[in-house]
């Protein structure tokens, strides 16, 4: 995940914060419970992307012996692999 933890926790914060100021959002309730779901929220959505780059490097696995040998460039793959994954899912990144 690009971004730690306290970082999102302080992205959910302010974007209620904001909502609540702007007239957008009224909190009924606990307010943290509302926090607490905009960062499992934004939580999972980073993860969409981790668990995409896990699948590439698992598919470049196959490819090793070219990447090794120079025939094939594994920063120039990986991108076209994920892109093409990422395009087939409907995935926007």
């Amino acid at each position: 995940m690009k971004l730690s933890r306290e970082r999102v926790h302080h992205l959910a914060e302010t974007l209620v914060a904001r909502l609540e100021a702007q007239g957008q959002l009224d909190v009924q309730g606990a307010r943290a419970a509302v926090v607490g779901a905009l960062e499992r929220a934004v939580t999972d959505e980073l993860q969409v992307e981790d668990r995409l780059n896990a699948e590439v490097r698992t598919l470049l696995r196959s490819y090793q012996a070219e990447i090794d040998a120079g025939r094939v460039d594994y920063q120039k793959m990986f991108t076209m692999i994920k892109a093409k994954l990422a395009r087939e899912r409907g995935l926007i990144l």
